[in-house]
């Protein structure tokens, strides 16, 4: 059963996350995994003219690529969010839109070369309902490339999460889980031509790993 997101809610939430993790002096900065200096880079995206990043939080990954001359977009849900990112990084060609994911990705008439997610979006949106409208904004060929905490043993599909701590105002949102041969599944259902999802590990053994999860678009996008 679909978990029930509220949207207002949820962009409480993601406001008060904006406020404590964007950081004025930070750089630009493309990776996928939540450790410095480890796993792939913007390789996996290929050699786009265009992408679109889903849930692009503080920006960083997109200025990256924005100076690499990529025609770069961002959508996050936070107003906050898309302010401060938007006053540090649209200098750099990056353009940033307020507006919950699936109602762009429905109202959009742009197509992409790459969209990608990165601890974002895909991690935080019902899978049945973003990959069919990821899979129409992309151009022939095109690849969709997501990364996350591989799922916890044993607890897969929606699932709750408080932000903040357990004490307090009740924050939380959603997010999904799964098992990386479902993840190909969920990716192939919805018109993709390829999909491989594997877990990259820590670069510290026992340390938690990092859920890679990359799709190709067929011919006819």
């Amino acid at each position: 059963m679909p978990a029930h997101h509220d949207i207002a809610a949820e962009t409480e939430l993601w406001n008060t996350y904006a406020a404590s993790a964007f950081k004025n002096d930070m750089e630009p900065v493309f990776r996928w995994t939540q450790y410095a200096d480890h796993g792939p880079g913007p390789e996996l995206l290929g050699d786009p003219r265009s992408v679109l990043e889903i849930g692009c939080g503080t920006g960083r990954a997109l200025a990256h690529l924005a100076r690499q001359g990529v025609a770069a977009r961002g959508v996050d849900l936070s107003p906050v969010m898309v302010e401060k990112a938007a006053a540090r990084w649209t200098g750099n060609g990056a353009e940033f839109v307020c507006a919950e994911v699936l109602d762009h990705l429905n109202a959009d008439p742009d197509t992409y070369d790459a969209v990608y997610s990165v601890f974002g979006a895909a991690w935080f949106t019902d899978p049945g309902r973003l990959f069919p409208l990821v899979r129409r904004r992309l151009n022939p060929g095109g690849v969709f490339v997501f990364s996350q905490p591989p799922a916890i043993p044993g607890a897969y599909g929606p699932q709750g999460m408080y932000k903040g701590g357990f004490a307090g105002r009740a924050l939380f949102t959603y997010r999904y889980s799964y098992r990386p041969t479902v993840w190909e599944r969920l990716l192939t259902r919805a018109g993709f031509a390829t999909a491989h999802a594997r877990v990259l590990d820590a670069p510290q053994p026992g340390h938690i790993g990092t859920l890679l999860v990359h799709a190709v678009a067929g011919p006819d996008a």
